[in-house]
């Protein structure tokens, strides 16, 4: 795949991104370094090679979920700036649209 003026710009445009003179010939540096890499993956003989699923030998280390109380609600409160018996009490963000 050849990487030019063209192919950047097309690319840019499709992210949103602008750049200088100077900044598109770095990402077309980048962009032909990138292309080069994938090359070199694909020339690879991965036909007798299995597909990674997991980096590590265990499959399945989730834990049972147990549910435990982690502060009272007292506690929660407790340093609160404004509150009643049972919530925070913060200002209003939401203005009534009726009002």
């Amino acid at each position: 795949m050849e990487v030019n003026d063209a192919l950047v710009e097309h690319l840019c445009k499709l992210a949103n991104l602008e750049f200088d003179e100077t900044g598109m010939e770095e990402i077309k540096k980048d962009l032909e370094k990138m292309i080069g890499f994938v090359d070199k993956l694909n020339a690879l003989d991965v036909s007798g090679v299995e597909p990674l699923l997991y980096m590590g030998e265990e499959t399945d280390t989730l834990r049972e979920d147990i549910f435990e109380p982690s502060i009272s609600r007292a506690d929660a409160l407790k340093n609160a700036a404004k509150a009643d018996k049972e919530y925070f009490r913060v200002p209003r963000v939401v203005k009534n649209p009726s009002a």
